[in-house]
């Protein structure tokens, strides 16, 4: 019975990935799941929209729900994580449903010692939601991680679920992209 029910959590975990990674496509490029013009609210209720990602090499975008406890567990990690990345490289959480739970996010975060910025997903989107309305209503399970570069094309794969050792995972995504955008690697942790 124990292995009959592992097999079944296996192939549910590897459908899981494999139905993300068909929809992102494996690499950049992806007309529909880029972010090239939207508008976002920030949990401190500021607008971030695609002329904020020219502010980094590559962004680190974490979609993070309440209920997910692995988002929450790991939520330290980020925290530490973003402290030791330099100004090229930044990591900001999205949270896919904070919307009109705002100090529930904010409770959660200032426990994890996250500091950086954190975009709220929600019912309410306006138009001027665009491309960040439509990921979002595409992120299928959480935690997922997303790279984006300055021009918001998503590079590499998704990383979904609760990383073991999430200073190497993404530290070598992290990596893969700025090859590819032919930016000087990162070294964190060494």
């Amino acid at each position: 019975m124990r292995i009959q029910k592992t097999g079944k959590i296996a192939a549910l975990a590897l459908g899981a990935m494999l139905s993300v990674s068909l929809f992102f496509g494996g690499c950049s490029g992806r007309k529909d799941t880029d972010l090239a013009d939207f508008e976002a609210k920030t949990l401190s209720g500021e607008n971030f929209t695609q002329d904020d990602l020219e502010d980094a090499d590559v962004t680190v975008m974490n979609f993070w729900s309440l209920r997910c406890g692995p988002c929450i567990r790991e939520m330290p990690d980020i925290a530490a994580y973003a402290g030791e990345l330099p100004d090229n490289v930044r990591i900001i959480t999205v949270c896919l449903d904070g919307e009109g739970k705002e100090e529930q996010v904010k409770k959660i975060l200032d426990n994890a010692g996250f500091t950086g910025i954190t975009l709220l997903a929600g019912i309410s989107f306006t138009e001027d939601a665009g491309d960040f309305k439509t990921l979002c209503e595409n992120i299928i399970y959480t935690p997922t991680t997303l790279i984006v570069d300055r021009d918001g094309n998503i590079v590499g794969n998704p990383i979904v679920g609760g990383q073991e050792d999430l200073e190497k995972t993404y530290t070598e995504a992290i990596n893969k992209c700025l090859e590819l955008l032919g930016e000087e690697e990162i070294a964190i942790g060494k």
